[in-house]
């Protein structure tokens, strides 16, 4: 298949017969067997973010190291950055028609192909980080997240979070609802279906055209993914107010997609070592927002100046209040999106009524 190329083919077993002799009649026979030789892969991989960039983009290559040094060689991936294979926002059509074998991007990209992926990404106000690997590895959402992607040909696993973002970057401050009228940014999936209800302006941009797009007016905000990311796009240079929570990505999950046809072609040995580099980085990922995102928005705000800015609570009520009406609508889109919202939904209010008493409670108690 085109998607994928075999260094070498299973090892034929050789015989050979011997004929021992000396005047005698008789034959002695010995066979010699050869082991098969391992099947070897090499793989594309494509990306909705720049090459090697910090956090989103190092998931890919670490993967791609990973899966190497754990085969020894015999699965080779290759990681395209946004643009060099294929645009950013068009991973997941490369990955279903095998153009590419894996992916990596936000499956809020494909809500125009199916509404239900939005779930598995970010929900305005649902599940941070931790909640969402617990509710695809332990809750049911990767077997609904299988079922959702099988029609598009596509495997998808956890490919990383960036834990809670932040409510992104604006040219002027949020004091009421009235400022967020007519607001044009650049703002993905559901939030930004919250956003043009309230009378804004959502605008969906990979994430290599926003400095431009802020310089240049062509949108007024945007959200990106916090400290750590949005110092490195240079986003306090053209933007003077940073603004939190991340009401509309407050866990935001990757993933990693590998075409059905490529996924099926690999041995159970290689598929064990994807699956184990996968569950690996998703974890690594989370692991490394963690720690470098404060001492990134410590120098926003020190060395550039940057003003952060608490959300009223007013607007993150009509937030609130909007975001609910949409996730409910987008359940009712398909049989198949009703069942992901229950089991989202159900996960998400067993895991706000025990982290009262657990995380909720520690932070408070940690701040006393």
């Amino acid at each position: 298949m085109k998607h994928r190329h075999l260094f070498a083919s299973v090892g034929l077993a050789l015989s050979a017969t011997l004929l021992a002799g000396c005047g005698s009649s008789e034959q002695a026979e010995t066979s010699v067997v050869v082991e098969p030789e391992a099947q070897s892969f090499e793989w594309k991989l494509v990306t909705s973010w720049p090459k090697n960039f910090p956090g989103l983009g190092m998931g890919p290559e670490r993967f791609a190291t990973m899966v190497d040094e754990m085969s020894s060689g015999r699965l080779k991936v290759k990681v395209f950055g946004a643009g060099e294979l294929v645009p950013a926002l068009e991973v997941f059509d490369a990955v279903s028609n095998g153009t590419a074998d894996m992916g990596h991007a936000g499956a809020y990209y494909w809500k125009g192909k199916e509404p239900s992926a939005q779930f598995f990404a970010a929900v305005p106000f649902g599940l941070n980080a931790q909640e969402m690997n617990s509710w695809i590895h332990y809750g049911g959402g990767q077997a609904l997240w299988d079922e959702v992607y099988k029609p598009f040909n596509i495997k998808p696993f956890a490919g990383g979070s960036t834990g809670v973002q932040m409510a992104g970057w604006f040219n002027k401050e949020i004091n009421s609802l009235d400022d967020i009228k007519g607001l044009k940014m650049r703002i993905p999936g559901m939030g930004g279906e919250v956003l043009k209800r309230l009378g804004g302006v959502p605008v969906t941009l990979p994430g290599g055209e926003l400095f431009t797009a802020l310089q240049t007016g062509a949108i007024d905000a945007t959200e990106w993914v916090g400290p750590y990311n949005d110092l490195a796009f240079g986003f306090y240079k053209v933007a003077s107010y940073y603004y939190y929570p991340g009401w509309h990505e407050p866990g935001t999950m990757l993933e990693f997609t590998i075409n059905l046809d490529a996924w099926n072609a690999l041995p159970e040995d290689l598929q064990a070592m994807v699956k184990a580099s996968i569950r690996a980085v998703n974890q690594d990922m989370l692991d490394e927002y963690t720690a470098r995102n404060n001492a990134a928005l410590n120098q926003l705000v020190s060395e550039h100046g940057v003003k952060l800015r608490r959300l009223p609570d007013d607007v993150l009520k009509e937030l609130k209040k909007t975001s609910d009406e949409v996730t409910a609508e987008v359940a009712a889109t398909s049989d198949v999106a009703k069942r992901v919202y229950e089991s989202f939904n159900a996960f998400r209010k067993q895991s706000m009524e025990y982290h009262k008493i657990s995380e909720e409670a520690y932070y408070d108690a940690r701040s006393l």
